[in-house]
């Protein structure tokens, strides 16, 4: 592979209590997105939420773009707009309101009539989307995150041992809510698109320490003599070249993505754009020292303790 970094030699572990301390208060703002989400004062989509479904058939087909500017700009942002198999049919959701859900379809009938006066419409269907149905999409999308987990430390703990398991757990619980409190601070939407891009970037984060572990244990049984610290330090400047440029590939798609893939895509990519980077940084900064945190770390991990120097004849 294409080397960017030659022979680094780096001391990543005797920066961990910087890193730490910054992984801390990005889990401590996640933690506080999670409790604003859960008591409904972030920007929650329409499947957490609940709102309204309309099904709108017009003559002739209109630009999606064009619909969304006028929702958008008459007090509907956030609406998600789908063509119906390649129709005129357009499926508008638009999130909960305090008026009613009869309320709501009226005024965007009237909306769109006064938009699109010469290409009539009508109103096939309309849907209400209750907030029983929020508190339950909610409910599976945290039961999903958490036994991925558990299965993120049973698969390391069949490969590695469970300190590995549990060292790369933690790392990825980190990536996944400091992501979230990011992306709340920013006031992207959370919707299931969003916990889609949560879920996608907990199993690249787990590749990427997969491989940042594998080469840590390879320099364990090489070099039985050196510090744990010495080892875990030799096994991450190994594969940083190897991580920083496949990081960087990834990034350049999602920035693509982020630049040309539309609204429909926007916050997907922009939340795995983060995440990406949350996880580089995470595979060597937090993981990592866990290995040295966890109790037990020399016997548990495989570091050999130093032997004695023998005695010298007459000393």
């Amino acid at each position: 592979m294409f080397e960017l970094i030659r022979n680094p030699s780096i001391d990543f572990m005797g920066k961990k209590k910087i890193s730490l301390g910054l992984s801390s208060l990005l889990v401590l703002i996640g933690l506080f997105a999670l409790l604003q989400i859960a008591r409904g004062q972030a920007n929650l989509g329409i499947d957490f939420t609940g709102g309204t479904a309309l099904l709108v058939h017009f003559d002739r087909p209109e630009p999606i773009s064009e619909v969304r500017a006028v929702l958008s700009g008459n007090g509907f942002s956030g609406a998600q707009i789908q063509n119906v198999n390649g129709t005129s049919d357009l499926f508008i959701r638009v999130k909960a309101r305090s008026e009613s859900a009869h309320s709501v379809t009226e005024s965007l009938l009237a909306l769109l009539h006064g938009h699109f006066a010469g290409n009539p419409l009508t109103i096939r269907q309309s849907i209400e989307i209750g907030p029983t149905i929020g508190s339950e999409l909610a409910g599976k999308a945290l039961v999903a995150i958490f036994f991925s987990l558990v299965g993120f430390i049973l698969y390391i703990a069949v490969r590695f041992e469970f300190r590995f398991g549990l060292a790369a757990a933690i790392s990825t619980f980190h990536n996944v809510i400091a992501v979230l409190g990011i992306l709340y601070l920013l006031h992207v939407e959370i919707n299931l698109l969003i916990v889609t891009s949560l879920l996608t970037l907990a199993g690249y984060s787990l590749t990427d320490t997969v491989v940042v572990f594998d080469r840590i244990r390879e320099q364990m049984r090489r070099s039985v003599r050196q510090t744990p610290e010495a080892l875990i330090n030799s096994g991450i400047n190994q594969v940083l070249s190897r991580t920083v440029v496949v990081s960087l590939t990834v990034e350049l798609v999602l920035f693509a993505l982020l630049i040309g893939g539309g609204p429909v895509i926007h916050d997907f990519s922009l939340a795995l754009f983060i995440g990406v980077l949350v996880g580089t940084y995470a595979s060597i900064f937090v993981a990592s020292p866990l290995l040295l945190i966890l109790p037990g770390r020399r016997k548990g991990l495989g570091f050999a303790p130093r032997k004695p120097a023998p005695e010298k004849n007459g000393v």
